[in-house]
């Protein structure tokens, strides 16, 4: 039997002797990274351009508002009516955002390292949705407890009024809780479907927008039922109608009119925006589990 003839060298490497985390610590690693990319922190200049200029749009409306309250004495738009009107810059976030988190990842092939790890395969996809959920919270959330603060410093109701307004915030935080978990499992189930980010932009876009025009034509058909359940149609008018239904008042105060007409069907729209987040994270996780066998 021939002699081995390999030769092991010892050029320096050390054996790591620290404690091992576990599944726990590598879940959070990959969520505050995620976290942290939503908004280009840690990366370059260019990065970081669009989700700040989306926060200071956001934070310079909500401080407009709250200007303009302080002026006249008068609810201008209510925490609810804040996270409606800011839905259109939400899709462009996450157009570009959801990319940022997957599309990379899938395109540089780095998939097989993460799931080398002590990290089970719907972990990756759960903490990646949990960031982009967590940023458009925070998005949304964060403009309302500056038109809270305003309004607190401002009232002339002292505790009494703070307390009401602190009850007027809470739904508008639940709401954009709401916005948030719609469109981060839309958009980051589309932007796992290819490595190539701007095709994943523009999916993405295409999902929320091109089915409002399904709304419209719906809307307008001869029967009153499919009228009222027009909305369902798209991810963005099913999460008003659901903000309809469950805050009514809170989302368009008496006398103001206007909502999304959806009739009795409220509990309805709200089943659908159950199943359509269960769907998209069901999907999400499968997604994964093809991507982990390869």
């Amino acid at each position: 039997m021939p002699e081995p003839t390999g030769v092991i060298h010892d050029i320096g490497y050390q054996r790591y002797t620290g404690p091992r985390l576990g599944r726990r610590h590598v879940f959070g690693a990959l969520y505050l990274h995620g976290l942290r990319t939503v908004f280009g922190l840690g990366r370059s200049a260019k990065a970081k351009i669009f989700p700040w200029l989306v926060v200071a749009i956001v934070t310079v409306v909500a401080a407009g508002v709250t200007a303009v309250r302080s002026q006249i004495g008068q609810v201008v738009m209510t925490y609810a009516q804040f996270a409606d009107a800011m839905s259109w810059l939400v899709i462009f976030f996450v157009a570009v955002a959801a990319p940022e988190l997957v599309s990379r990842d899938l395109r540089s092939g780095v998939l097989p390292l993460y799931f080398s790890r002590p990290l089970p395969r719907g972990d990756y996809a759960l903490a990646k949705l949990l960031a982009l959920v967590t940023a458009l919270w925070l998005l949304l959330g964060g403009p309302q407890l500056v038109m809270f603060l305003g309004a607190a410093f401002t009232t002339d109701n002292g505790m009494r009024g703070v307390w009401d307004e602190l009850l007027d915030l809470l739904p508008g935080l639940l709401y954009a809780g709401l916005w948030a978990v719609v469109f981060a499992s839309v958009g980051l189930l589309v932007a796992s479907l290819t490595g190539k980010r701007a095709f994943a932009a523009g999916g993405i876009v295409a999902v929320f927008l091109m089915t409002t025009p399904i709304v419209g034509v719906l809307s307008i058909m001869p029967s009153r039922t499919i009228n009222e359940l027009a909305f369902l149609a798209s991810p963005s008018t099913l999460v008003g109608g659901v903000g309809t239904w469950a805050l009514g008042d809170l989302l368009v105060p008496e006398g103001q009119g206007g909502g999304i007409p959806i009739g009795d069907f409220g509990p309805v729209y709200a089943t659908a925006a159950v199943l359509l987040v269960a769907a998209c994270v069901t999907l999400l996780l499968l997604r994964y589990r093809k991507v982990a066998a390869r």
